[in-house]
């Protein structure tokens, strides 16, 4: 049985990684960790938790727990994570990996150097639809990639807006937020990493003191181009991808969400085809991912590299808008 801590009592863990835990069989949740002593009791009696502490080192302490996954505030990341491979756990962190590179590389070192398995959460690569497209590349049928667009434009709830609107010293903005899901989803079907960045961010209603939508061009190794958009306050514009190649395109539409919906479609000379995806749960994959390599069977979905890298994109984005200049991205030693 696998036994983890969850660290941090978030939304994204209320409503997507309990049950993608416990959907396994073999795995439970023992311990919540959050920083409200009222909130982390009242949240594991919600969830049928058994144990809720204000401290990750009680949670830590607990011999029988082998995997902590962290969902707190961005800022967070670092100290808990590493209290967590000091333990001797393996860790499932959300992204970004931390505030800084250096962060993330400390991270990813120690987690190496202890032995244990260190991944991001990155779930749009779980999903279906994004493998299927993975799959349409890689087999040539498009041909040679020109150009990516990614638009991941959406209205934030009310429920999520928080930090994530008006605290830049917790991570708060769309860049940390999205932009680093958007650099995940370009590295896993393009197989190659940005080169270098132009941006342009704008607070257009929703953000106090931070970014609430970006828009930024990407170079890659290859010369393919990428257009990113990111945004927390487009009511309707639905969010999706597409990928242009020099024998057809990829269009898929409504993918960029935590659930396995949205439709891929292939046009080529031989006309428009729909391709059909696996409907499975883009948590359920990761959390399945992330235990096969803590068992020796496997290979996380998202490695701490990935997180790295993932993080190095959305910090050379937020460099070149503030800058206005074209800006090369730094992935320091991961590099």
């Amino acid at each position: 049985m696998h036994r983890w801590v969850f660290v941090g009592a978030s939304t994204i863990a209320s409503q997507h990684m309990i049950g993608a835990v416990r959907g396994r069989g073999d795995a439970e949740v023992s311990w919540v960790v959050s920083g409200s002593a009222e909130r982390v009791v009242s949240w594991a009696r919600a969830h049928q938790i058994a144990n809720a502490t204000t401290s990750i080192d009680t949670a830590l302490a607990d011999d029988d727990a082998s995997c902590v996954y962290i969902s707190s505030t961005n800022e967070k990341h670092y100290p808990q994570a590493m209290a967590a491979i000091t333990a001797g756990k393996h860790v499932l962190c959300e992204k970004p990996l931390g505030m800084t590179l250096a962060e993330s590389l400390e991270m990813v070192g120690a987690a190496d150097k202890a032995g244990t398995v260190f991944a991001t959460n990155h779930h749009l690569r779980c999903s279906g639809s994004h493998r299927a497209i993975r799959e349409i590349i890689r087999s040539g049928e498009i041909g040679s990639v020109l150009s990516l667009r990614i638009h991941h434009a959406v209205h934030l709830p009310e429920s999520l807006q928080g930090w994530r609107i008006n605290d830049a010293n917790s991570g708060g903005g769309v860049i940390p937020d999205i932009t680093v899901h958007d650099a995940d989803v370009t590295r896993f079907l393009l197989d190659e990493d940005p080169v270098a960045v132009v941006a342009q961010t704008a607070q257009s209603g929703m953000g106090q003191g931070v970014e609430d939508s970006c828009m930024s061009v990407w170079t890659m190794p290859s010369g393919a181009m990428v257009m990113s958009h990111e945004s927390f306050t487009h009511p309707y514009a639905g969010t999706g991808l597409e990928v242009h190649g020099t024998k057809g395109s990829v269009i898929a539409k409504g993918v960029m969400t935590q659930m396995p919906v949205g439709s891929v479609t292939l046009i080529s000379a031989k006309g428009e085809q729909d391709i059909s995806f696996s409907g499975h749960s883009l948590y359920e994959q990761g959390v399945s991912d992330f235990l096969s390599a803590v068992n020796n069977t496997g290979s996380p979905a998202a490695s701490g590299l990935d997180g790295i890298k993932s993080l190095a994109v959305a910090l050379a984005v937020r460099q070149a808008a503030e800058s206005g200049q074209r800006t090369n991205v730094d992935y320091g030693a991961s590099a």
